[in-house]
């Protein structure tokens, strides 16, 4: 995909901050310094947009990125950092659980990982969780450039493993480093958005009254 704009539009804290333009979105989810920001900015090629940090657990909202004006990226708050209060993960857990389940213009979340190491419990949680909803999933194991090529498959045998990943679930290998996977993953989120306009489109369809011309049966 081409990105033609991108910019950021608001770090929301609960539902009536969350857009009512009706775009589709596509969430990005993983434990504190994981890489989502840097994922973002690789997959608009912009340093900047999504701010990164040294200080893991910093973001706080859930930060949503508009991109050429008919799709959002949207950033929750990393999970699993220990210096980050009980009360505070607890209030950041009600807050993705309630988008996740009650959202309507998601589409897709992306489920980021660090390649190098294995999954945590809380990517493992946030994966059987997704799993168990039906919710559409992307495992994206991310700072490949990190490993020697020779021991990619290795660890990508691992995180699959020890995540549960089955034939036919969805699993990118990334890097915001060097690119890879970036066109990957932008076919697999194009996907999604063109899947969420056909639908539009048969509503409208449906929707239509019949033509002056159309005789209806009695």
């Amino acid at each position: 995909m081409k990105v033609n704009s991108s910019e950021f539009i608001i770090s929301a804290v609960g539902p009536d901050q969350y857009p009512d333009d009706a775009l589709p979105e596509i969430a990005l989810a993983g434990r504190s310094n994981v890489g989502k920001s840097s994922l973002i900015n690789r997959m608009i090629n912009r340093k900047n947009l999504a701010r990164t940090s040294s200080t893991p657990g910093k973001t706080q909202h859930m930060n949503y990125y508009l991109i050429n004006e008919n799709m959002y990226f949207v950033d929750f708050p990393g999970y699993g950092y220990a210096k980050v209060s009980k009360t505070q993960r607890a209030t950041w857990g009600k807050m993705v659980e309630k988008y996740l389940a009650e959202r309507d213009t998601l589409k897709l979340v992306l489920l980021i990982v660090d390649l190098r190491h294995p999954p945590t419990s809380n990517d493992k949680m946030m994966f059987d969780w997704l799993k168990h909803y039906d919710i559409p999933l992307c495992v994206v194991a991310t700072k490949a450039d990190k490993i020697p090529k020779t021991r990619w498959p290795k660890h990508v045998k691992i995180m699959k493993q020890e995540l549960g990943v089955l034939p036919g679930d969805l699993f990118i290998q990334f890097s915001s480093e060097i690119g890879l996977g970036r066109d990957e993953l932008w076919a697999l989120v194009s996907e999604h958005i063109q899947s969420t306009e056909q639908e539009v489109v048969e509503e409208e369809v449906s929707g239509q009254e019949p033509d002056a011309g159309e005789v209806s049966e009695a």
